[in-house]
């Protein structure tokens, strides 16, 4: 059998090309997530802390997600509900982090015990 060498190359290449290709999506990403978007459908799960402020101001997530709040100033702050009870992170120094579970359904604001001017809230969906 006389197999065609031009052919066989091209075919080769057009795999190789198909795979780098395919490692170029991000695996960082879990699957419904978009935290850097929050585009429509996607499940935004991180807050990030900085120039004084929550970014995003409002995220919306379904019960049972995990959101956690990254503090990317130099200046400590604190992820307090407004209720005073729901959850509180105490401080979170610059390059810290927060986390807490929603287990419930609710409007959940939230502010800083140390800024009060930062606020914020969680939309929580059954």
């Amino acid at each position: 059998m006389i197999v065609n060498g031009p052919r066989l190359l091209l075919g080769a290449l057009i795999i190789a090309a198909s795979v780098a290709l395919a490692g170029c999506n991000s695996p960082t990403a879990t699957p419904g997530t978009n935290s850097a978007t929050g585009s429509p459908g996607s499940v935004q799960n991180a807050v990030i802390i900085s120039g004084h402020a929550y970014s995003p101001a409002t995220i919306a997530v379904p019960v049972g997600t995990k959101v956690t709040w990254t503090n990317q100033d130099t200046t400590v702050h604190t992820v307090t509900s407004d209720d005073g009870k729901t959850f509180n992170s105490g401080n979170v120094a610059g390059g810290a982090t927060f986390s807490f579970t929603f287990t419930t359904a609710g409007t959940f604001a939230y502010h800083c015990n140390i800024h009060p001017s930062m606020t914020a809230q969680v939309i929580v969906a059954p």
